[in-house]
């Protein structure tokens, strides 16, 4: 089995990182492959991807612990690929988020590390933008405040 981890801190408290990062159909905001991500019932996701130029299909799981900010998915096959993203507290507005891939299909480790880095930098600028709009909405939006300028 392959594994591959990377760790990278976010300017987001870890509670709305790990808000944003829960819901399944976040995942195509944040991870480039990922063109539908659906919630189908309990743990189960159907969920399509661009893979190498071709579009896959596939029914995965993703297990949500709020309580450890951990997720854990997977989708069935011959890779048995799945993995974990942990949000931890990092001071008082910022997170540490790490995420652990595990496949036992051999692949470029070069080529699975730089996606995975690009991958977690995508999620925390897709989580730090929710935030920025939520907090705009809450103040009455973008446009008040330009016109408040």
């Amino acid at each position: 089995m392959t594994e591959y981890r990377y760790t990278a801190t976010a300017d987001l408290p870890a509670d709305e990182l790990f808000s944003f990062l829960s819901h399944p159909e976040n995942l195509p905001r944040y991870f480039p492959a990922m063109k539908v991500a659906q919630p189908t019932g309990g743990e189960s996701v159907h969920v399509e991807a661009e893979v190498h130029g071709h579009r896959v299909e596939s029914e995965a799981w993703l297990h949500t612990d709020a309580a450890t900010r951990t997720l854990t998915w997977g989708a069935e096959g011959p890779d048995d690929y799945h993995g974990e993203l942990r949000v931890a507290d990092a001071g008082a507005a910022s997170a540490e988020i790490t995420v652990t891939l595990h496949s036992v299909r051999e692949a470029d480790g070069g080529e699975v590390q730089k996606g995975l880095e690009q991958t977690v930098a995508a999620m925390t600028h897709a989580a730090s933008a929710d935030a920025d709009v939520d907090a705009a909405e809450s103040q009455g939006g973008w446009a008040s405040y330009d016109e408040s300028r």
